[in-house]
């Protein structure tokens, strides 16, 4: 078997000979212990030449290699659940880019494994963008970083009910039932405010910068500028400040965990660092990529045409 090892900045790429989707099972199993050491320190390889032709050979292969995967749960982005613990990749207008964040980083439980493979690439874009975690810690200013670690972040989420415009609640956490949400928040410390509609609002406080689960690398891990509607652009942003009378009820929207104001000076330092070291991989069909969801940001670029991805989270 022919193989061969390359690198694009962190990202190793592991370029197989159209391996069965058996033949790649046994061959990450012989390896196992080194694909884990490698993705500890890198964060992201991607496997080219793996024959994943389905979202079944998809499943099948994942369930092989890893464990303890995760539901969607409290999740933001509009996403459709394809078949067991595998969803499709966030369904966002396909003209507009994804901004840069480690999954479920708002949440007080994320996945510590993404596994990304591509059924149909776009004709062009559609690249999933990833960019380092630790590299963003040492590049972004340090007066910034002091202020997130002295004060912390609240991150403010207003669901509709299932009749309302965006991501309901029951879609979001998988239950149509109100006491089973009130259960979850509880126990994960969010702060749960309903309203006559049944629309529900949720602020959950955050490091927005933690220690590495294994590593014990500081990495910055937050989505300050996911959040802060300062990132959609000024028509979309003047256009909520119309609709809404205060902030905390966009739907979404994060400040500091003082209650005070995160600036649009400091989301936009965010951006462009973060634009400073991201890459961008083409994707192509028979490719898998597993990303260590801490060590490891990711977004998408906008693309033409036809794109399916598709992804699974674990532990």
């Amino acid at each position: 078997m022919l193989t061969t090892y390359t690198e694009l900045g962190f990202l190793v790429i592991v370029e197989l000979e159209n391996l069965t989707a058996d033949e790649f099972i046994s061959f990450f199993r012989e390896n196992n212990l080194g694909f884990e050491e490698q993705l500890q320190i890198n964060g992201a390889i991607k496997f080219k030449g793996v024959q994943i032709d389905s979202i079944e050979t998809f499943q099948h292969i994942i369930s092989a290699i890893g464990t303890k995967f995760l539901d969607y749960i409290d999740g933001t982005s509009p996403r459709t659940k394809m078949l067991n613990n595998i969803y499709s990749s966030t369904e966002y207008n396909k003209s507009k880019k994804i901004a840069m964040h480690n999954e479920l980083s708002y949440s007080a439980k994320w996945p510590g494994k993404l596994f990304f493979s591509c059924l149909q690439p776009a004709d062009t874009g559609g690249e999933t963008f990833l960019a380092d975690s630790r590299e963003m810690l040492r590049r972004m200013n340090s007066d910034i970083v002091a202020e997130i670690e002295e004060r912390g972040i609240t991150y403010i989420r207003n669901l509709p009910s299932e009749n309302g415009m965006g991501v309901s609640w029951q879609k979001a956490f998988e239950t149509s039932d109100r006491k089973q949400l009130e259960k979850y928040c509880s126990s994960y410390g969010i702060d749960i405010e309903w309203k006559n509609d049944d629309s529900v609002r949720l602020k959950q406080n955050s490091k927005g910068i933690i220690t590495h689960r294994t590593s014990k690398e500081r990495v910055w891990f937050n989505q300050i500028d996911q959040f802060h509607p300062c990132q959609l652009g000024e028509e979309l942003y003047k256009a909520l400040i119309s609709i809404y009378d205060v902030p905390e009820e966009f739907p979404t929207y994060v400040r500091f965990g003082d209650g005070q104001p995160i600036s649009e000076v400091i989301v936009k330092e965010i951006i462009k660092t973060s634009d400073e070291i991201t890459i961008a991989p083409v994707w192509q069909r028979n490719e898998l990529l597993i990303v260590d969801n801490e060590l490891v940001s990711h977004g998408r670029n906008s693309y033409t045409g036809n794109r399916s991805v598709i992804v699974a989270m674990s532990e």
